[in-house]
């Protein structure tokens, strides 16, 4: 299978992790979201990554839908848990640290792609703002080790990976205000070798 991303991608690296948790080899192929001719705008309408193209099979994406793909590859409860109340915890909390990821990506979208002088200090608040709540939350309340196959599931893989991303680009900057979860994300990586594999 192969999987179009990019190095510095959160949500590839979600994949790319959920993958060697389910044993499941993945061929990465780069692709460039803002090139018209790149071909991942036929694969993804949406032009967006992570796109996983299976073996004979129509693209998948984004990441949440290739993660549950890749777990039933591997016969499910690998990453998530079986349906019930613990697989919806873990759906949101993923999508917790999937918001998060959006508003930290458009931050930085803003300040590549738009001249300073049209930048809207509103709006970028407006998205830091959701950055800082969700921190909030998670400080509170980190991820707990899952009761799947890998001892591991996808809202922990989406916070490991958004909290790697504001390492990334945000300097790590989150890191002062919250103890609790520096400790987490400590844990996790020493758990989970293929967070560190995976750094872009």
């Amino acid at each position: 299978m192969i999987l179009r991303s990019s190095k510095p991608s959160p949500f590839g690296r979600k994949v790319k992790i959920g993958a060697v948790l389910c044993g499941v080899h993945l061929d990465i192929e780069w692709a460039d979201t803002t090139n018209p001719a790149d071909s991942v705008r036929q694969q993804n309408p949406l032009g967006k990554i992570p796109v996983l193209l299976p073996e004979g099979g129509a693209p998948i994406y984004d990441s949440p839908v290739i993660l549950e793909y890749l777990d039933g590859q591997a016969g499910g409860g690998v990453i998530l848990p079986a349906p019930g109340a613990a697989r919806i915890a873990a759906l949101v909390g993923q999508a917790l640290a999937d918001g998060l990821m959006d508003a930290a990506l458009l931050q930085v979208y803003e300040a590549r792609f738009r001249a300073e002088e049209l930048r809207s200090p509103a709006w970028i608040d407006n998205q830091a703002g959701k950055v800082a709540r969700a921190l909030k939350v998670l400080e509170a309340s980190p991820p707990a080790p899952a009761a799947t196959a890998s001892g591991t599931d996808v809202a922990e893989i989406a916070t490991a990976c958004a909290l790697g991303y504001l390492d990334l680009r945000f300097h790590g900057s989150w890191r002062a205000d919250h103890p609790a979860l520096v400790d987490w994300l400590d844990a996790f990586a020493a758990r989970v070798p293929a967070f560190e594999a995976t750094r872009a």
